[in-house]
């Protein structure tokens, strides 16, 4: 069985091709090439409104796993946390970094999710809100919805919506990336100077296979936190506990690595836009849903993506590798494997100066990789070449 159907089995894709396929007639907003869709503003021209939406996926139920077996609310604080900034993350790279209107969608099943985790969720999104306010990005908390849907949702799902405005000629276009420019990426890791603790870097995507490929069968009972479809056999099939150490990185649990919470970047990107300037900014890229392979989607067409400087992988990365054996290629595709943003720079004097502000803020950053000109295949788009520990994988678009 490989990895892909592994992956598939258990219900998720990192591509869903399905879900772009049902969008595929859908009108592509102002600048179809861009990070996020934008839309025209009803009464004035040059200004152009971001609505965007996403959530915490299924870490929400590892977190559930978790509480149930510790009672600890703080599990949930990071799940609030993960959904908000999946959502201002994605809207980061279009030049979107201020007055955000904040939603917060909660289904639950009642007879398992008590209100202390609602109201947990709610005043963190509050919190949350309030600290980047503070820091010069101004976020109100408009409220939401929360829905007793016992029938739908086996424990929990945490989703947000954010709605922003942007002038026109201020938009970052990822259609604009194209040669020569070089790729800087930026830690996942460590503790960046907003942060209260370090993070492991697993932001929230392939938490569905990494949950499962570490967590021992005995977690197997906690039936609510599966879909029962799922073959057994991909069902908490590791060989850990939730509070045993992670290899590597005596720091962390294996909870609280596969809960870390997602870093936002916001407070850098801000900085940059504000220090570098939006022109020298090719693109910005929030290494969400597809990991490392997510840049391909967007750029100029007939160039090639070369990663072939990483920074240097971090322990959870590795140990999900080795706990598994999954192929290099998905592990790279599934996960951030330790930088989650990544820009392009026009040349290596801005890239340098990016690191700079970057690391100041405690975020190790480094140039890694270039956009060349031509293509290392025969796909109609572009081509992206990553170096991994079992040689270079070449990625069609």
């Amino acid at each position: 069985m490989g990895e892909q159907s592994r992956y598939e089995q258990r219900g998720v894709s990192s591509s869903k091709p399905d879900v772009h396929a049902a969008t595929a007639n859908l009108d592509k907003g102002l600048f179809p090439g861009g990070f996020c869709k934008l839309l025209p503003d009803f009464d004035d021209l040059e200004m152009c409104i971001l609505q965007h939406a996403d959530g915490a996926g299924t870490k929400a139920a590892l977190a559930y796993l978790v509480w149930k077996h510790t009672g600890n609310l703080e599990v949930w604080k990071g799940i609030a946390r993960d959904s908000l900034f999946m959502n201002l993350d994605d809207a980061q790279c279009v030049g979107v970094v201020d007055k955000f209107n904040v939603s917060l969608t909660i289904n639950r099943n009642k007879t398992l999710i008590a209100g202390e985790v609602i109201k947990t969720l709610i005043d963190e999104c509050q919190s949350v809100c309030e600290m980047l306010t503070e820091r010069g990005i101004r976020c109100q908390f408009t409220g939401g919805e929360t829905a007793d849907v016992g029938d739908l949702v086996r424990t929990i799902t945490v989703d947000n919506t954010i709605t922003a405005r942007i002038r026109r000629d201020q938009v970052i276009d990822a259609s604009r990336i194209n040669t020569p420019a070089v790729i800087v990426g930026f830690s996942s890791t460590g503790r960046a100077n907003w942060e209260i603790e370090e993070n492991s870097g697993i932001g929230s995507n392939g938490l569905t296979n990494a949950r499962h490929d570490v967590l021992d069968k005995s977690y197997r009972a906690e039936a609510e936190t599966y879909a029962p479809q799922t073959d057994k056999e991909l069902i908490y099939c590791g060989n850990f506990r939730l509070e045993d150490r992670l290899p590597d990185d005596q720091r962390f649990t294996m909870a609280t690595a596969l809960l870390s919470p997602t870093r936002t970047y916001l407070p850098l990107v801000k900085m940059l836009l504000e220090q570098i300037g939006r022109e020298n900014i090719l693109g910005l890229i929030h290494c969400s849903g597809g990991g490392q392979t997510k840049i391909g989607k967007f750029g100029a067409t007939g160039i090639t993506y070369v990663k072939n400087n990483l920074l240097p992988m971090p322990p959870l990365f590795r140990f999900l590798e080795y706990a598994r054996g999954l192929p290099w290629r998905q592990m790279y595709e599934s996960y951030n494997m330790g930088h989650r943003l990544e820009g392009a720079f026009r040349n290596r004097d801005i890239a340098d100066e990016c690191i700079e502000i970057s690391r100041s803020l405690g975020i190790e950053a480094q140039i890694i990789g270039e956009v060349i000109s031509g293509k290392r295949s025969t796909s109609p788009n572009r081509t992206l070449v990553i170096a991994t520990p079992g040689g270079d994988e070449v990625y069609d678009f």
